[in-house]
């Protein structure tokens, strides 16, 4: 099947106390998205090959399962799965904590299901962004960190390098969202369609579709890239984001688009935009105060930004895509 060509490798970290239902589901599901791009000929389409990541002798992790039994592992994405118990313990915690760091710093996406986010906050991944989980675990998700902004109503956040889930059975949600963001929004609605499952990104929003490259090896650009997921890309300027990098304007520039394929200006707005979304979906708060709180000064060019990367006016985006009490403020 790899002679397809790209293969995507996707980790799932099988920790103690994992649901199992869950790895082993998340496996199934991308084995049935690889068949239905050899049944519809999607020679285009990466392999995605599923590895299991376990503790061994010593505490030290290694791959207990390779869907294709390949040699070297590099993961594109790190899965977390949700726990059928009780929040991981900070000890738990702890002893993973060094590799889901070095994993986020290579370029892998995180991705957790449920109290999953838990193992990505404890990193400090999170701090100062948005993510969510299982609605019972919010509360102490925030008591515990504090500088996390919880957003236990949505199903799925796709945050950029980081993607949390809600509920224990989202990673249905998760997978299905790795599937359309490497092979494509019909495998993916083919994927769903042959397991019987609803699938959330048949809805997607526009300004939920940003997925940046991450997986470009340069690791000068990757950890600005980092840094404006962080900040939200708020109140940052070119001079900045090259000495984040460590490079000369120029060089930085020349770099920055040919790893990401877009001018930092461009990623800038798509960060932001993102961002304006969740707001417009789930706030009631007015588009200047939204304006205000994504970074830009002047609401007439926010206007002109959001509109140039959803199609669509904020005040149109909100009436289509807001959520309960939001819908009502235009």
């Amino acid at each position: 099947m790899d002679a397809r060509g790209e293969i995507v490798e996707i980790g799932i970290l099988v920790y103690p106390g994992a649901q199992m239902a869950a790895v082993y589901g998340l496996t199934d599901l991308f084995a049935v998205a690889n068949r239905m791009a050899q049944d519809l000929g999607a020679k285009e389409a990466p392999v995605l090959r599923v590895c299991h990541w376990s503790e061994q002798d010593g505490h030290a992790l290694a791959v207990t399962y390779d869907s294709l039994t390949r040699e070297g592992y590099q993961p594109r994405v790190m899965i977390i799965p949700p726990s059928l118990t009780q929040a991981p313990t900070p000890e738990l915690m702890a002893r993973f904590r060094d590799d889901l760091r070095q994993w986020h710093a290579e370029g892998a996406l995180l991705a957790s299901v449920c109290v999953g986010v838990f193992f990505i906050a404890a990193c400090g991944l999170l701090d100062g962004r948005s993510a969510t989980t299982h609605w019972n675990f919010a509360q102490s998700l925030a008591e515990q960190y504090p500088r996390v902004k919880v957003e236990a109503n949505l199903p799925v956040l796709v945050d950029g390098d980081i993607m949390t889930s809600a509920g224990l059975m989202a990673w249905t949600d998760v997978g299905l969202k790795l599937v359309e963001r490497f092979q494509g929004a019909t495998l993916a609605a083919e994927t769903a369609r042959f397991l019987a499952v609803d699938h959330v990104a048949v809805q997607a929003r526009p300004g939920s579709l940003f997925a940046p490259r991450l997986d470009h090896g340069d690791e000068a650009v990757l950890k600005v890239q980092h840094w404006l997921q962080s900040t939200g890309a708020r109140d940052v300027s070119i001079g900045a984001m090259a000495d984040c990098a460590g490079l000369e304007e120029r060089t930085f520039l020349r770099r920055f688009r040919s790893a990401t394929g877009l001018k930092p200006t461009e990623y800038c707005q798509q960060v932001r935009v993102g961002r304006a979304c969740r707001m417009l979906e789930f706030t009631r708060r007015s588009i200047e105060q939204i304006a205000w709180g994504v970074g830009y000064q002047d609401p007439g060019a926010f206007r002109k930004v959001f509109a140039k990367v959803t199609g669509l006016a904020p005040s149109d985006y909100r009436r289509r895509f807001a959520v309960g009490e939001a819908a009502a403020q235009g």
